[in-house]
């Protein structure tokens, strides 16, 4: 099994119920395993447009068989079953789940990379990556 970190993050609606809700989901995968969770912590928005609310953000640390390509698929279809739909370029999201680190994969394609791209530049997930790492 390989260790993997997942971001995750919600500004819309209920953002605790939409964290908790994507956690279980987590939990639910099969080849998943949640081995820790960070803090949750409220964050302002960074980048997309202007007067959107702050979100709650955390890190999660799991253990999984799923291939990062697999792992992908499933989470984007976790955030679709909790409302998800793209709009706007960092814009307002009920869930966002995204693969920072799987193990020591370094995987650059159009769909999928990782390390996460941006995750050195956001404090929003290295504070709470840290805290699990």
């Amino acid at each position: 099994m390989t260790i993997c970190y997942l971001g995750i993050g919600s500004n819309v609606g209920n953002r605790l119920k939409n964290i908790r809700l994507a956690i279980k989901k987590i939990k639910e995968l099969k080849e998943a395993k949640v081995i820790k969770l960070s803090k949750i912590i409220e964050t302002e928005p960074v980048g997309g447009p202007l007067g959107q609310e702050k979100y709650l953000n955390a890190a999660l640390k799991i253990r999984t068989n799923l291939t990062p390509t697999i792992l992908l698929k499933n989470l984007k279809k976790i955030e679709e079953g909790l409302g998800r739909t793209k709009t706007i370029r960092y814009g307002p999201r009920t869930i966002d789940l995204d693969i920072l680190l799987y193990g020591n994969k370094f995987i650059n394609r159009r769909d999928l990379k990782i390390p996460h791209p941006k995750m050195f530049e956001r404090e929003f997930v290295i504070k709470p990556l840290v805290e699990i790492i």
